[in-house]
């Protein structure tokens, strides 16, 4: 009986496991189908309303670090002083920034509506360019503010990325960002275009409702079962 006398081969080292894909289709369809039970973000609101894309930028305008509760009440008194850029540059800084009164940077917010509609008249006959370059050279108007007139006002694809959907986006550990002009690039670049327009709507109700800057609800989360819960130390 013959016998093998070669050395046995070394075992193969044990690789690593793939990391998992995030389910990001089971997760959108999960919070399409409970984020209706909350109150939808207020430019969201007025997108499904059909509210005119200047509407939009206007009322985003005076959003920013702003609650929703209080631009819900001053964008409709500024409107029914004035709703064209017309009407508004004929207001002037001073009437409008008594208007939208006691949002955030009001001063600097009434100073910037009148520049973009000063931009309008002259550049656009007073419409809202449906081009997010164009949408960025207005004063006083970043990326997230372009991409959601664009989703809302026009229903053209964009990301809006503000800091609900920087923050809910790295905790899940879909993406790994640092601000959200990074994440904006990282989901344009992952996400499905098919959840581009929405995802701001979701991520921003579940980032008021449940998942919050500290100690998020992650009992209450519908989606809690695919977070990798990155950066979170405390929670309930």
């Amino acid at each position: 009986m013959s016998t093998n006398n070669q050395p046995d081969a070394p075992e193969a080292a044990p690789q690593p496991r793939p990391r998992e894909a995030f389910p990001i289709h089971e997760v959108m369809a999960t919070l399409r189908a409970t984020m209706p039970a909350f109150q939808r973000p207020l430019i969201d609101q007025m997108g499904v309303e059909g509210t005119t894309p200047f509407h939009i930028l206007i009322a985003t305008i005076l959003s920013l670090r702003t609650k929703d509760t209080l631009t819900a009440v001053v964008a409709p008194r500024l409107f029914a002083a004035a709703d064209t850029p017309e009407a508004l540059l004929a207001l002037g800084e001073e009437r409008i920034a008594e208007l939208i009164y006691p949002v955030g940077f009001y001063r600097n917010k009434a100073r910037s509506i009148v520049q973009i509609c000063r931009v309008l008249i002259e550049r656009y006959d007073g419409a809202v360019p449906a081009d997010l370059d164009a949408l960025l050279a207005l004063p006083g108007v970043g990326r997230k503010t372009a991409n959601l007139v664009l989703t809302a006002g026009f229903g053209l694809p964009g990301i809006c990325v503000d800091i609900h959907v920087h923050r809910i986006c790295n905790r899940w550990g879909y993406v790994q960002t640092k601000n959200p002009d990074e994440t904006e690039q990282a989901l344009r670049a992952r996400l499905p275009p098919e959840y581009w327009i929405e995802i701001n709507g979701l991520l921003v109700t579940l980032g008021q409702n449940i998942c919050l800057p500290v100690s998020p609800r992650c009992s209450a989360c519908p989606v809690a079962a695919f977070c990798a819960r990155v950066g979170v130390t405390r929670s309930r």
